[in-house]
């Protein structure tokens, strides 16, 4: 009876002591998979650092595109263009010098204004264009991926133009056609009732304009960007 008793005891308390151990185990167990989860989580923040790194990048890359489109399609056009019409500007008052009668003081003010005139608007629109350069470089460097894309026949239409909005975006068209309409306008008044002949009126306004562009972007391409 009392060998009985004395198992029953012993066997009851070997269950107890099984069922507290497996309790404790299973206790240790979830506490350490709630001290691995932090582990993992931080695991999965550090590595989400890269994509952060390349996101910092990106904008300087965007800023790189931005500058190779102001090289490539506003600093050698205005070079070039710039140079066929101070040619033919300088060259048809030379002309009209030499083989006319009809160079006077007024052709000298008249032609002057005419060149000042275009570079008043060149640097106009230089200084615009470089506030967008500044602040919104996306802008051109779009403008850049749509010209290589052209280049190689990937864009088959019209795509959208970069999102962005600053005070005063809606004038800037009107601007435009006003910049454009006082150039040509200046030229015919030149011509056909001043004493500019046509050829140095029609090209000596726009060499203004384009060596106005030319010499005001090189200082943005030679010197250090966050001088710009």
């Amino acid at each position: 009876m009392a060998i009985t008793l004395l198992s029953t005891v012993h066997s009851e308390t070997l269950s107890q002591f099984a069922e507290s151990m497996v309790l404790h185990f299973a206790g240790a167990n979830e506490v350490g998979i709630m001290r691995c989860q932090p582990a993992t989580v931080l695991s999965y923040e550090e590595g989400s650092i890269v994509p952060k790194l390349i996101n910092v990048n990106q904008p300087q890359h965007t800023t790189q595109q931005a500058l190779e489109y102001v090289k490539m399609h506003i600093l050698m056009p205005s070079g070039f263009l710039g140079l066929i019409c101070l040619i033919g500007g300088v060259g048809g008052l030379v002309y009209q010098w030499f083989a006319t009668d009809t160079y006077t003081w007024d052709t000298f003010y008249e032609s002057s204004g005419l060149f000042l005139s275009g570079i008043g608007l060149g640097a106009g629109h230089t200084v615009y264009q470089r506030y967008l350069f500044r602040e919104f470089p996306e802008v051109l460097a779009a403008r850049m991926r749509q010209r290589l894309e052209r280049m190689k026949g990937r864009l088959k239409k019209r795509s959208e133009p970069a999102d962005f909005d600053h005070p005063g975006r809606q004038l800037v068209p009107f601007a435009y056609i006003a910049g454009f309409m006082l150039l040509v306008g200046s030229s015919i008044a030149a011509f056909a009732y001043g004493r500019v002949h046509s050829v140095p009126a029609m090209f000596l306004p726009w060499a203004g304009y384009y060596w106005s562009r030319l010499f005001l972007w090189r200082r943005v391409i030679t010197v250090p960007k966050g001088k710009t």
